[in-house]
């Protein structure tokens, strides 16, 4: 791959958030961001890993500008603190990486099946309660972290929070598509605005999603499995966040754009393997005005 974080422009006077910055990719993308001059704001959910995070990162990039502040995306209360808190400040870059993958049935505060819940509702939140900060910004983007996985299946509008039924991977997949389907109506609300939304997937990395379920379960088993197969499978964060990293900084990044790796390992490629069914625009009206009712969050700057 020819795109490194070396490529990455000076990001001096600008300003980022990444969801989920604690681990993984997430912590890798606000690294770097901050290594190239961004402000970064590290939104997490637990205090404790977001200090360790936030101490590692000032180890790494002594001269960043980072911070800490709490967000919960479980919690819409939690979603709305975090946006008050923020106000209309200009806001650059909106990461929406964090993201529960393969979890037993459970749910979010506010009701929502966790994985539809904290994935897409928790973000469709977040961005909608941002989008004043995202427009105050010239040249903003809102980058969200879909999957390959997404080709498990189309979401089912009629069984959103798969009360009907319930299979932990197929509920993921729907809920990397729904990522791809916010990022769809998010671009074309926002063809008239200097805003751009993409989307990215990181390929097959090694990150802590691969164990929370069994951590979850406790299950150990599953756990050194699912360690076992990141140590001989998995490409290293920093491969992972690749992707995220190019459509958040790269000047020729387009509109709806799906940027990953087109095998297993991760990296960068021009362009992901899509489904139709992420960029039907129909699906994508319907899943949004849902999404509007569930969380009672409305984008009223944007054209509708």
């Amino acid at each position: 791959m020819g795109w490194t974080a070396r490529d990455i422009p000076d990001l001096k006077g600008r300003t980022s958030v990444v969801t989920g910055a604690n681990s993984g990719i997430g912590y890798v993308t606000a690294r770097e961001l901050a290594r190239r001059g961004s402000r970064v704001v590290l939104a997490c959910r637990s205090r404790q890993r977001g200090e360790a995070a936030l101490n590692r990162l000032f180890d790494e990039v002594p001269e960043a500008r980072a911070e800490l502040r709490l967000l919960d995306l479980a919690d819409l209360a939690s979603v709305r603190g975090f946006a008050a808190e923020w106000g209309e400040a200009p806001l650059h870059l909106l990461v929406n990486n964090a993201g529960l993958m393969a979890v037993p049935k459970a749910t979010t505060v506010d009701g929502f099946e966790s994985q539809f819940g904290v994935n897409h509702l928790g973000h469709f939140a977040l961005t909608g309660l941002l989008v004043d900060a995202l427009l105050n910004a010239p040249g903003a983007r809102v980058v969200t972290v879909s999957s390959m996985l997404h080709l498990l299946g189309n979401i089912d509008i009629h069984n959103l929070n798969a009360e009907q039924q319930y299979r932990r991977w197929l509920a993921y997949g729907r809920s990397k598509t729904a990522n791809l389907l916010f990022t769809h109506e998010l671009a074309r609300r926002s063809r008239d605005h200097d805003l751009l939304a993409a989307a990215v997937h990181p390929g097959y990395a090694d990150t802590e999603l691969q164990t929370r379920a069994a951590r979850l379960e406790r299950n150990q088993i599953k756990e050194r499995v699912a360690r076992l197969g990141n140590r001989l499978l998995a490409s290293r964060p920093e491969a992972g966040a690749m992707p995220t990293l190019y459509a958040a900084t790269a000047p020729e990044v387009t509109a709806d754009s799906f940027t990953g790796p087109a095998q297993l390992r991760a990296g960068r490629a021009p362009r992901a393997i899509r489904a139709p069914w992420t960029v039907n625009d129909a699906v994508a009206i319907r899943l949004w005005r849902a999404s509007e009712e569930l969380t009672g969050i409305r984008y009223d700057a944007l054209s509708g």
